[in-house]
Order: C-alpha cells, then structure tokens, then sequence
C-alpha cells in the first residue's frame, strides 16, 4: 500500500495538493476578515464573537451569513431619517373628520367632500382654527 501511495505522490501531485491547501487556508482567512468587517458594516456587535464563531470552518460562516442583521447600519439609519422626514411633512397635514382625507393646515373645506374643517375670519378671510376667539392676522375678534 505504501508503494501504491509513493507512486502516486509524485512531486507535481504534492505540488498541486500543496497548493490546493495554500487556496483552501486563504479561502478560509478572508473569509474570517470578511465576517469581521461585514459585522462592523451591519452594525452586528460584538463584532469579536462574530469573528470567533466564523473561525468554525464551513459552518461558522453558514451561521453568520443566516444570523446577520439584513440591512446595513448606514441603511438603517437612512431609513430612520427618511421615516422622520415623512412624519414631519405629514404634521404639516390633517385629516377631514368626514371622510378621513389628507387636508392641509390652509384648507378651509375638504377638496375631497367639501366639508368645511376651518373657520374664515369675517375681516382678512384666512382660516382660522375653531378654537381662535381672536385672528391672529388682523386681530378681528370672532364670535
């Protein structure tokens, strides 16, 4: 058996297999570095237990790629501020008490089922909230 084995075991075979191994081991290496820095880029912390779970061949980096935040931290922060950027220009509209319509805060009546959702001052004519006793325009006094 051991003469079969030194037969085959040329030097352009032990060549091949040696460089076979080098692939395998950096394969493996960047794959590790990889973990690291994509944990850092998601915002996956601790960023050290990543890397030590990746250090498991094959599986480590299976259980990383399944585990991981889906999104990248930078992504999920632009998603928080485009979220508040809606809900602030949303605060610049209401909504019709009737029919439940977007109504912005000039709207005297609903574009949508002319229900009046604001007063006018008798004097200036811009709407007023329904609580106002005074137009804050022209000071006219409403009643």
């Amino acid at each position: 058996m051991r003469d079969i084995f030194q037969q085959l075991l040329t030097p352009e075979v032990a060549m091949v297999l040696i460089l076979l191994g080098v692939c395998v081991g950096s394969v493996y290496l960047l794959s590790i570095v990889y973990v690291i820095r994509d944990a850092g880029r998601r915002g996956a912390s601790p960023r050290w237990m990543w890397a030590i779970i990746a250090m498991v061949p094959i599986v480590g980096i299976l259980a990383y790629v399944i585990l991981r935040p889906s999104s990248y931290l930078i992504d999920r922060e632009e998603q928080d501020l485009d979220i508040a950027l809606r809900e602030h220009q949303l605060s610049h509209y209401g909504i019709c008490p009737k029919c439940g319509g977007p109504i912005d805060r000039d709207f005297v009546v609903c574009p949508l089922c002319n229900t009046q959702v604001r007063n006018v001052c008798p004097t200036c004519h811009r709407p007023l909230n329904a609580d106002w006793q005074v137009c804050p325009y022209c000071r006219t006094r409403i009643q």
